[in-house]
Protein backbone atom coordinates (compact mmCIF):
# COMPACT_ATOMS: atom_id res chain seq x y z
CA UNK A 1 0.00 0.00 0.00
CA UNK A 2 1.58 3.04 -0.89
CA UNK A 3 1.25 6.65 1.07
CA UNK A 4 -1.30 9.00 0.80
CA UNK A 5 -1.22 12.30 -1.75
CA UNK A 6 -0.65 14.25 1.66
CA UNK A 7 2.50 12.91 2.05
CA UNK A 8 1.80 11.06 5.39
CA UNK A 9 3.89 7.69 5.90
CA UNK A 10 4.02 4.84 8.42
CA UNK A 11 7.61 4.21 10.12
CA UNK A 12 7.65 0.90 8.69
CA UNK A 13 6.97 2.75 4.72
CA UNK A 14 10.46 4.67 5.73
CA UNK A 15 12.30 1.69 6.77
CA UNK A 16 11.07 -0.35 3.68
CA UNK A 17 12.18 2.64 1.68
CA UNK A 18 16.01 2.36 2.16
CA UNK A 19 15.95 -0.98 0.36
CA UNK A 20 13.79 -0.39 -1.90
CA UNK A 21 14.25 2.61 -4.27
CA UNK A 22 10.77 3.08 -5.74
CA UNK A 23 9.17 3.09 -2.45
CA UNK A 24 11.74 5.73 -1.26
CA UNK A 25 11.18 7.86 -4.68
CA UNK A 26 7.11 7.84 -3.41
CA UNK A 27 7.44 8.66 -0.21
CA UNK A 28 10.27 11.25 -0.61
CA UNK A 29 8.54 13.23 -3.30
CA UNK A 30 4.85 12.81 -1.38
CA UNK A 31 6.68 14.71 0.87
CA UNK A 32 8.53 17.02 -0.44
CA UNK A 33 5.14 17.89 -2.72
CA UNK A 34 3.87 19.99 0.49
CA UNK A 35 6.64 22.62 0.29
CA UNK A 36 8.31 21.87 -3.35
CA UNK A 37 7.05 25.14 -4.97
CA UNK A 38 7.54 27.66 -1.85
CA UNK A 39 11.20 25.63 -1.58
CA UNK A 40 12.37 26.27 -5.14
CA UNK A 41 10.65 29.33 -5.08
CA UNK A 42 8.53 27.97 -8.18
CA UNK A 43 5.93 30.12 -9.16
CA UNK A 44 3.73 30.90 -12.09
CA UNK A 45 4.27 34.29 -13.54
CA UNK A 46 6.81 35.87 -16.05
CA UNK A 47 9.77 35.70 -13.81
CA UNK A 48 9.20 31.45 -13.89
CA UNK A 49 7.61 31.92 -17.53
CA UNK A 50 10.50 33.01 -18.72
CA UNK A 51 12.98 30.93 -17.16
CA UNK A 52 11.01 27.56 -18.69
CA UNK A 53 10.56 29.13 -22.32
CA UNK A 54 13.76 30.24 -22.56
CA UNK A 55 15.12 26.75 -21.01
CA UNK A 56 12.96 24.68 -23.43
CA UNK A 57 13.76 26.61 -26.74
CA UNK A 58 17.62 26.69 -25.62
CA UNK A 59 17.05 22.78 -25.46
CA UNK A 60 14.75 22.03 -28.27
CA UNK A 61 17.25 24.16 -30.62
CA UNK A 62 19.76 21.98 -30.19
CA UNK A 63 18.58 19.79 -32.48
CA UNK A 64 15.88 21.27 -34.73
CA UNK A 65 13.99 18.93 -36.93
CA UNK A 66 12.09 20.11 -40.25
CA UNK A 67 8.39 20.84 -40.04
CA UNK A 68 7.80 21.42 -36.44
CA UNK A 69 4.68 23.84 -35.26
CA UNK A 70 4.50 26.29 -32.08
CA UNK A 71 2.62 25.34 -29.83
CA UNK A 72 3.05 21.48 -29.76
CA UNK A 73 -0.26 20.03 -29.73
CA UNK A 74 -0.58 17.14 -27.00
CA UNK A 75 2.00 17.23 -24.14
CA UNK A 76 2.66 15.10 -21.64
CA UNK A 77 4.95 16.16 -18.81
CA UNK A 78 7.44 13.33 -17.36
CA UNK A 79 8.01 13.34 -13.56
CA UNK A 80 5.87 16.66 -13.59
CA UNK A 81 6.34 17.07 -10.00
CA UNK A 82 4.44 20.31 -9.31
CA UNK A 83 3.93 21.00 -13.07
CA UNK A 84 6.67 23.66 -13.02
CA UNK A 85 7.90 22.87 -16.33
CA UNK A 86 4.51 21.97 -18.37
CA UNK A 87 2.17 24.16 -16.62
CA UNK A 88 4.92 27.69 -17.36
CA UNK A 89 5.14 26.16 -20.97
CA UNK A 90 0.99 26.69 -21.07
CA UNK A 91 1.68 30.03 -19.81
CA UNK A 92 4.18 30.80 -22.59
CA UNK A 93 1.97 29.72 -25.69
CA UNK A 94 4.64 26.81 -26.30
CA UNK A 95 2.07 23.81 -26.25
CA UNK A 96 -1.65 23.51 -25.23
CA UNK A 97 -3.26 20.35 -24.18
CA UNK A 98 -1.21 19.91 -20.76
CA UNK A 99 -1.08 15.90 -19.36
CA UNK A 100 1.32 15.29 -16.54
CA UNK A 101 2.98 11.87 -14.83
CA UNK A 102 4.43 11.44 -11.85
CA UNK A 103 5.12 8.53 -9.86
CA UNK A 104 4.42 10.60 -6.71
CA UNK A 105 0.45 10.72 -5.87
CA UNK A 106 1.29 14.29 -4.10
CA UNK A 107 3.25 15.33 -6.46
CA UNK A 108 0.36 14.94 -9.32
CA UNK A 109 -2.03 16.30 -6.83
CA UNK A 110 -0.17 19.05 -6.27
CA UNK A 111 0.44 19.82 -10.20
CA UNK A 112 -3.67 19.16 -10.83
CA UNK A 113 -4.30 21.63 -7.66
CA UNK A 114 -1.35 24.48 -9.70
CA UNK A 115 -3.52 23.68 -13.20
CA UNK A 116 -7.15 24.42 -11.65
CA UNK A 117 -6.04 27.49 -9.90
CA UNK A 118 -4.47 28.71 -13.27
CA UNK A 119 -8.04 28.00 -15.12
CA UNK A 120 -6.55 25.01 -17.18
CA UNK A 121 -7.55 21.38 -16.93
CA UNK A 122 -4.71 18.75 -17.66
CA UNK A 123 -4.77 15.00 -17.38
CA UNK A 124 -3.05 14.05 -14.05
CA UNK A 125 -1.68 9.80 -14.25
CA UNK A 126 0.35 8.45 -11.14
CA UNK A 127 3.10 6.44 -13.66
CA UNK A 128 6.44 4.87 -13.31
CA UNK A 129 8.77 6.48 -16.14
CA UNK A 130 9.65 3.36 -17.19
CA UNK A 131 6.82 1.61 -17.91
CA UNK A 132 4.29 4.22 -18.64
CA UNK A 133 0.27 3.68 -18.71
CA UNK A 134 0.03 5.38 -22.05
CA UNK A 135 -0.71 3.74 -25.63
CA UNK A 136 1.70 4.33 -28.37
CA UNK A 137 1.89 6.92 -30.66
CA UNK A 138 -0.14 9.41 -27.84
CA UNK A 139 1.19 12.76 -27.89
CA UNK A 140 3.05 15.38 -30.12
CA UNK A 141 5.45 16.11 -27.26
CA UNK A 142 7.07 14.65 -24.29
CA UNK A 143 8.94 17.32 -21.37
CA UNK A 144 10.72 16.86 -18.85
CA UNK A 145 12.77 18.72 -16.03
CA UNK A 146 15.22 17.12 -13.56
CA UNK A 147 13.72 14.01 -14.00
CA UNK A 148 16.31 11.46 -15.24
CA UNK A 149 18.46 11.52 -12.67
CA UNK A 150 15.30 9.92 -10.11
CA UNK A 151 15.17 7.20 -13.15
CA UNK A 152 16.59 3.64 -12.17
CA UNK A 153 16.77 2.79 -15.77
CA UNK A 154 17.00 5.94 -18.25
CA UNK A 155 17.03 4.29 -21.12
CA UNK A 156 14.14 2.46 -20.59
CA UNK A 157 12.81 5.47 -19.72
CA UNK A 158 13.88 6.94 -22.95
CA UNK A 159 12.40 4.31 -24.81
CA UNK A 160 8.98 4.47 -22.81
CA UNK A 161 9.54 8.50 -24.03
CA UNK A 162 9.84 7.27 -28.03
CA UNK A 163 7.11 4.63 -27.60
CA UNK A 164 4.57 7.31 -26.76
CA UNK A 165 5.59 10.07 -28.79
CA UNK A 166 3.57 10.03 -32.30
CA UNK A 167 5.99 9.27 -35.47
CA UNK A 168 8.27 12.94 -35.77
CA UNK A 169 7.27 14.04 -32.30
CA UNK A 170 9.77 15.71 -29.86
CA UNK A 171 11.02 15.16 -26.77
CA UNK A 172 12.93 18.10 -24.59
CA UNK A 173 14.23 17.33 -21.10
CA UNK A 174 16.19 20.02 -18.96
CA UNK A 175 17.47 20.26 -15.98
CA UNK A 176 19.88 17.17 -15.65
CA UNK A 177 22.93 17.84 -13.34
CA UNK A 178 26.40 16.66 -15.21
CA UNK A 179 28.80 14.90 -13.54
CA UNK A 180 31.25 17.65 -12.91
CA UNK A 181 28.39 20.02 -12.03
CA UNK A 182 26.93 17.66 -9.23
CA UNK A 183 30.19 17.67 -7.72
CA UNK A 184 31.37 21.50 -7.42
CA UNK A 185 27.52 22.14 -6.75
CA UNK A 186 27.59 19.85 -3.45
CA UNK A 187 30.68 20.82 -2.09
CA UNK A 188 29.75 24.65 -2.68
CA UNK A 189 26.84 24.28 -1.26
CA UNK A 190 27.60 21.84 2.06
CA UNK A 191 30.42 24.56 2.47
CA UNK A 192 27.77 27.08 2.65
CA UNK A 193 25.37 25.07 4.86
CA UNK A 194 28.17 24.62 7.37
CA UNK A 195 29.21 28.65 7.51
CA UNK A 196 25.49 29.92 7.52
CA UNK A 197 24.45 27.87 10.68
CA UNK A 198 27.55 28.66 12.45
CA UNK A 199 27.34 31.88 11.91
CA UNK A 200 23.63 32.33 12.42
CA UNK A 201 23.83 31.51 15.90
CA UNK A 202 26.74 33.73 17.14
CA UNK A 203 24.92 35.76 20.18
CA UNK A 204 24.77 38.99 17.62
CA UNK A 205 23.19 37.12 14.96
CA UNK A 206 21.26 34.44 16.71
CA UNK A 207 17.95 36.69 17.09
CA UNK A 208 17.15 37.10 13.67
CA UNK A 209 18.63 35.16 11.80
CA UNK A 210 19.19 31.53 13.35
CA UNK A 211 16.80 29.00 12.19
CA UNK A 212 14.99 26.46 14.53
CA UNK A 213 16.67 23.57 15.72
CA UNK A 214 13.90 21.41 14.48
CA UNK A 215 13.71 22.84 10.98
CA UNK A 216 17.56 22.41 10.64
CA UNK A 217 17.10 19.11 11.58
CA UNK A 218 14.52 18.32 9.07
CA UNK A 219 16.59 19.85 6.68
CA UNK A 220 19.47 17.42 7.15
CA UNK A 221 16.91 13.89 7.22
CA UNK A 222 15.54 15.58 3.97
CA UNK A 223 19.36 15.90 2.38
CA UNK A 224 20.19 12.62 3.14
CA UNK A 225 16.76 11.34 1.40
CA UNK A 226 18.00 13.21 -1.75
CA UNK A 227 20.81 11.43 -1.26
CA UNK A 228 18.67 8.43 -1.92
CA UNK A 229 16.23 9.59 -4.26
CA UNK A 230 19.23 11.43 -6.45
CA UNK A 231 20.33 8.07 -8.83
CA UNK A 232 22.05 9.70 -11.66
CA UNK A 233 24.20 12.60 -12.91
CA UNK A 234 25.42 12.75 -16.74
CA UNK A 235 28.08 13.18 -18.95
CA UNK A 236 26.33 15.20 -22.31
CA UNK A 237 27.43 13.07 -25.35
CA UNK A 238 26.67 10.20 -22.80
CA UNK A 239 23.19 10.97 -22.66
CA UNK A 240 22.85 11.69 -26.42
CA UNK A 241 24.16 8.26 -26.96
CA UNK A 242 21.67 7.07 -24.38
CA UNK A 243 18.74 8.22 -26.44
CA UNK A 244 20.32 7.42 -29.88
CA UNK A 245 19.90 3.50 -28.17
CA UNK A 246 16.85 3.97 -26.96
CA UNK A 247 15.22 4.91 -30.71
CA UNK A 248 15.86 8.52 -30.87
CA UNK A 249 16.32 10.75 -33.99
CA UNK A 250 17.74 14.49 -34.47
CA UNK A 251 19.29 13.98 -30.69
CA UNK A 252 20.78 16.99 -29.24
CA UNK A 253 22.17 18.06 -26.17
CA UNK A 254 22.26 21.61 -24.49
CA UNK A 255 24.14 23.06 -21.25
CA UNK A 256 23.41 25.83 -18.97
CA UNK A 257 25.07 27.57 -15.93
CA UNK A 258 28.60 27.75 -14.89
CA UNK A 259 29.28 30.68 -13.17
CA UNK A 260 25.59 31.11 -12.24
CA UNK A 261 25.78 27.49 -10.48
CA UNK A 262 28.63 29.17 -8.68
CA UNK A 263 26.66 31.75 -7.49
CA UNK A 264 23.29 30.42 -7.05
CA UNK A 265 23.94 26.85 -5.29
CA UNK A 266 25.38 28.92 -2.38
CA UNK A 267 22.58 31.96 -2.34
CA UNK A 268 19.55 28.98 -2.51
CA UNK A 269 21.67 27.15 0.30
CA UNK A 270 22.36 30.41 2.38
CA UNK A 271 18.86 31.14 1.92
CA UNK A 272 17.17 27.82 3.61
CA UNK A 273 19.86 27.34 6.06
CA UNK A 274 18.42 31.04 8.12
CA UNK A 275 15.58 31.87 9.40
CA UNK A 276 12.46 32.19 6.79
CA UNK A 277 12.07 36.09 7.52
CA UNK A 278 15.84 36.93 8.02
CA UNK A 279 15.98 37.67 3.82
CA UNK A 280 13.18 40.32 2.50
CA UNK A 281 12.38 41.34 -0.99
CA UNK A 282 15.57 43.34 -1.54
CA UNK A 283 17.46 40.02 -1.16
CA UNK A 284 15.11 38.14 -3.11
CA UNK A 285 15.71 40.39 -6.14
CA UNK A 286 19.41 40.86 -6.03
CA UNK A 287 19.69 37.48 -5.74
CA UNK A 288 17.26 37.25 -8.96
CA UNK A 289 18.91 39.41 -10.95
CA UNK A 290 22.45 38.09 -10.26
CA UNK A 291 21.70 34.82 -11.08
CA UNK A 292 19.77 35.73 -14.73
CA UNK A 293 22.80 38.40 -15.33
CA UNK A 294 25.21 35.58 -14.77
CA UNK A 295 22.94 33.04 -17.07
CA UNK A 296 23.34 35.78 -19.67
CA UNK A 297 27.46 35.12 -19.20
CA UNK A 298 27.08 31.50 -19.41
CA UNK A 299 25.20 31.82 -22.68
CA UNK A 300 28.50 33.46 -24.08
CA UNK A 301 30.38 30.63 -22.44
CA UNK A 302 28.87 27.69 -23.87
CA UNK A 303 30.36 29.17 -27.22
CA UNK A 304 33.63 28.17 -25.82
CA UNK A 305 33.62 26.14 -22.82
CA UNK A 306 33.04 22.32 -22.80
CA UNK A 307 29.26 21.43 -22.13
CA UNK A 308 30.48 18.61 -19.33
CA UNK A 309 31.66 21.65 -17.41
CA UNK A 310 28.10 23.34 -17.27
CA UNK A 311 25.84 22.11 -14.07
CA UNK A 312 22.91 21.91 -16.25
CA UNK A 313 22.37 19.22 -19.50
CA UNK A 314 19.20 18.64 -21.66
CA UNK A 315 18.55 16.61 -24.29
CA UNK A 316 16.12 16.12 -27.29
CA UNK A 317 15.26 14.34 -29.98
CA UNK A 318 12.72 12.18 -32.33
CA UNK A 319 10.76 9.73 -32.89
CA UNK A 320 11.69 8.19 -36.21
CA UNK A 321 8.63 9.06 -38.88
CA UNK A 322 6.68 6.31 -40.00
Amino acid sequence: MGPSPSGTASAEQVEAAWQDNKLAQVLYHDWEAQTYDQKWSISFDERCTSIVRDRFLHVLTSSPAKGEAIPFGRTLELGAGTGFFSLNLKLAGLVDEVHVCDLSPGMVAAAEQNAQRLGFTIGGRVADAEALPHADDTFDLVVGHAVLHHVPDVEAALREVVRVLKPGGRFVIAGEPTTIGHWYARHLSRATWEAATRASRLPPLRRKWARDRAELDESSRAAALEAVVDLHTFDPRELAATARRAGADHVGTATEELLSAFVGWPVRTFEYAVAEDALGFGWASFAYRSWRRLMRVDAALGRVVPQRFFYNVGVTGTKPAA
